[in-house]
């Protein structure tokens, strides 16, 4: 992202330049990169895309939350988009209050069939697998479908 800026604020390459010389050069901790998105969201209208956040740990998920709640409150204009499945909904809503909109979306079966054939007819060893093996992929898979929300 900040590459994308006309200058880099002095702030993010102060800490680039510390973690340089820190022993092994290791890259930025969380609260480095908060700080970071927090400069660069305070100069420029900023969206943070997050996508299947229900696969990413329990405890890593609140840190994730709370560190995006602080980006928010020093850039209000900041726009964050999140998917996952239901589960982690409550989640986000108690983190972020007040800052949420949710929209479920659930795709039918057909969405699901039609992706599966696609997918299927991209196959790069298509001997590995007989018509009926495919057959079962095509009517299994899309049963078990579920809700997911952005």
């Amino acid at each position: 992202m900040a590459s994308g800026m006309e200058t880099i604020p002095e702030e993010i390459s102060r800490i680039f330049q510390e973690q340089k010389n820190t022993l092994g050069g290791c890259r930025p901790q969380l609260v480095d990169l908060v700080k970071m998105l927090q400069v660069i969201a305070s100069s420029q209208p900023t969206f943070i895309c997050i996508d299947a956040f229900d696969e990413c740990a329990g405890g890593e998920r609140f840190r994730i939350l709370d560190s995006l709640n602080e980006i928010l409150e020093k850039s209000p204009g900041t726009r964050i988009f999140v998917t996952g499945r239901p589960p982690v909904r409550a989640e986000i809503e108690s983190r972020l209050p007040g800052q949420v909109a949710s929209v479920s979306l659930t795709p039918t079966k057909g969405d699901i069939t039609r992706y599966l054939r696609v997918r299927l007819g991209y196959d790069e060893t298509p001997d590995a697998m007989d018509e009926s093996l495919k057959a079962d992929i095509i009517e299994k898979i899309p049963e078990n479908i579920s809700e997911m929300y952005v």
